[in-house]
């Protein structure tokens, strides 16, 4: 083998070797770009959300609802959804806001704005008394519900305690009843050969169990404590609406159906048809709106919807959904 080939194999080989180191470091170097990138990508993303908490929690947003809050103006709180404890339309944010609503020396009325299937009894009744007692409270100034697409069951057994209560003609309105559901288990379980073993102290402490037969004496119980709410939440709303419903010629307003609001007109369910600016601009007078609404912060809005869909599931799994106005 000639010295001149050992030479040229040589350099070949040297060739090949400072290719891969080539191809090595321009890897290396494209590797850096992309995490560069990456890096660039992530700082500008948390300088976003950093900007977007500060324009949350901007003074400016509060000056600029202390200008508007400085002048005559119509209050407006928010009833969105369900009514329920830890639910955006609790009783507790909707008196707290009432509360601010009508203590402003600057408001001239308040509108009550609602889009709510109901909820629960007893946090539309407490927010009834307490809508009565701002009433009389701060007799000059009014409450006007407006509903907008719902107001049914339990957010219309709010509105009812309003000095006036308007809606659009296509609103759909009432459905004052009260509803408590609930599935049975007890012929699956017996084809799955499943037995169930409850251990009480109490006759009837098991009594709303889904996996047991129903006994017609608790059966008759239940519908007693149902038909019990059901007459509170008629006599409620007839004190907040007295001799504006048509009951006598329309009986079927406290069977638990539900009006358009052109319908809920001519029963008395209703005032005047109408929406929030119209209330604001036409009926209190004073056309600047100032939304006193107790406003959730973005981590609290997850934890409770997190933690109201595993409650519904659980509920769901277990059969039983107690009584509820809507």
């Amino acid at each position: 083998m000639s010295d001149e080939w050992k030479e040229s194999a040589a350099d070949k080989a040297e060739q090949k070797s400072w290719k891969l180191l080539e191809k090595a470091v321009l890897a290396g170097v494209q590797e850096q770009r992309r995490a560069r990138r990456w890096g660039i990508f992530f700082k500008l993303l948390t300088f976003a959300y950093l900007l977007g908490i500060l324009a949350l929690f901007s003074p400016a947003l509060d000056l600029r609802k202390s200008a508007a809050r400085s002048q005559e103006h119509t209050a407006l709180v928010e009833v969105q959804g369900m009514i329920a404890d830890q639910e955006a339309a609790s009783a507790d944010n909707i008196v707290t806001s009432l509360r601010a609503a009508f203590e402003d020396p600057n408001t001239k009325g308040v509108v009550l704005r609602i889009n709510s299937p109901g909820g629960s009894p007893v946090q539309s009744g407490y927010v009834f008394d307490e809508i009565r007692r701002l009433r009389d409270k701060h007799k000059d100034i009014k409450l006007y519900a407006v509903i907008s697409d719902l107001g049914a069951s339990g957010a219309y057994y709010i509105a009812s305690a309003a000095d006036e209560i308007y809606a659009d003609k296509a609103s759909l309105v009432g459905s004052i009843g009260v509803t408590a559901a609930s599935f049975g288990f007890v012929d699956a379980m017996s084809k799955l050969g499943v037995e169930r073993r409850v251990y009480t102290s109490g006759e009837h402490k098991a009594f709303l169990d889904p996996f047991q037969p129903q006994k017609q004496e608790e059966t008759q119980f239940w519908q007693s404590v149902l038909d019990t709410t059901h007459q509170q939440f008629i006599e409620s709303v007839k004190k907040g609406r007295g001799d504006r419903l048509k009951v006598d010629d329309h009986p079927e307003l406290f069977s638990g159906l539900v009006w358009s609001g052109e319908q809920a007109l001519e029963l008395g369910l209703v005032d005047k048809l109408g929406n929030a600016s119209f209330v604001a601009r036409e009926v209190v007078g004073a056309e600047e709106i100032v939304d006193y609404t107790v406003q959730e912060s973005p981590f609290d809005r997850f934890t409770r919807k997190f933690g109201a869909s595993v409650a519904e599931r659980l509920a769901l799994w277990m059969g039983f959904q107690g009584p509820s106005l809507r």
